[in-house]
């Protein structure tokens, strides 16, 4: 099937939580159409995502949310020449929708199926944006369910260095902003919040930001104290900030996202000491934060690193980074329909093409 007279168009499929996501991209890495649906109204009384939910809202979406895709491309169906599905980490039912679409569409186009690593994906995205060659590199996923670091040796060759030992950067932002009364997401709420406040009024913990050895993150502490700070020590239950005057919340919502920013700057740089790598991308949900954005650009040029940060729109779950599926079929690497959710059965493809940069 596809097109052969023209690029060849790849459908990237994105479900890995709450973001119902599809694009068409053709090999050329131009984007042709995209379209994602949010799940925000679902899980905004939960101050959560709830899995469950999420998966039932992704059977609704994926069929309207594909059939979006391919009209803002001005393609059919039978103009695809691959489909790619992120399959691995994400909730599970959200993840077997996303699969089991691709898989029937791979079955009645005749046409490649290709998994994608989603947080790999998010570092690809700095790829996209920046328009040039970004390996080797450092790769920092920093989202809602993951804070991760990466020896990127190629866009096929990934190898973690640490993340999370506890809660991730954005879980944090999400549990500390329901703390404060702030709406879910987490993220934004809590950067509005804190563009009033000071960064310094509390002295909330850095975790692990003191052990050079160690390229992980922990953010659990840090969120305890918030909630001492909040409730005061020793309490339990739900937390009451109705006492918060508008200056106090917005101090400790400031004072909170410095800390996460210290420590997701002071990791980065000692990834980049310890690999050797002169180029950090940066990925995920929290990548958006402005604070985090500007204090990664003031590091990368008092230390002389090139920093490459996804644009905002391309930091959050998106299908338009599926397009590092196309390093795997230059490398002629495709899977097999028995591919499951975690895990991948690799075949070569019948016509595997020598493999080449980006």
């Amino acid at each position: 099937m596809g097109n052969p007279s023209g690029p060849m168009l790849l459908l990237a499929i994105e479900t890995t939580c709450d973001e119902t996501a599809a694009a068409v991209i053709d090999d050329r890495l131009q984007v042709r159409g995209s379209a994602l649906a949010t799940q925000d109204l679902v899980h905004e009384r939960f101050g959560g995502v709830v899995p469950e939910l999420a998966s039932r809202a992704h059977v609704e979406r994926i069929l309207p949310v594909i059939d979006q895709a391919l009209a803002t491309a001005g393609v059919q169906l039978d103009s695809i020449g691959a489909v790619a599905v992120a399959h691995t980490p994400g909730l599970a039912g959200s993840l077997l929708v996303g699969l089991s679409a691709a898989k029937a569409l791979c079955v009645a186009l005749d046409v490649p199926l290709v998994a994608v690593n989603h947080l790999h994906a998010h570092i690809y995205a700095c790829r996209l944006a920046g328009g040039a060659d970004v390996f080797p590199c450092v790769g920092l996923v920093v989202s809602g369910g993951h804070s991760s670091l990466y020896r990127c040796r190629d866009p096929l060759e990934f190898e973690p260095l640490g993340g999370t030992i506890d809660d991730a950067a954005g879980e944090a932002f999400d549990k500390v902003a329901c703390m404060l009364g702030l709406p879910y997401p987490g993220g934004p709420a809590i950067g509005r919040a804190a563009e009033a406040g000071n960064p310094r009024a509390h002295r909330f913990p850095r975790g692990l930001i003191g052990d050079h050895q160690r390229l992980d993150f922990s953010f659990s502490g840090l969120k305890t104290a918030v909630r001492y700070a909040i409730a005061g020590p020793g309490t339990s239950g739900r937390v009451d900030p109705s006492h918060l005057s508008a200056e106090q919340l917005a101090d400790l919502a400031a004072s909170f996202e410095q800390a996460v920013v210290d420590v997701l700057v002071a990791k980065s740089r000692e990834a980049l000491r310890a690999t050797g790598c002169t180029t950090l991308c940066v990925g995920g949900g929290v990548a958006a934060n402005r604070r985090l954005r500007a204090a990664l650009a003031e590091t990368a040029k008092r230390d002389r690193f090139r920093l490459e940060i996804a644009p905002p729109a391309l930091c959050t779950d998106n299908a338009v980074m599926g397009a590092i599926a196309f390093e795997r079929l230059r490398a002629g690497l495709v899977e097999e329909l028995t591919l499951d959710i975690g895990a991948g059965v690799v075949r070569r493809a019948a016509s595997a093409a020598p493999r080449t940069g980006s």
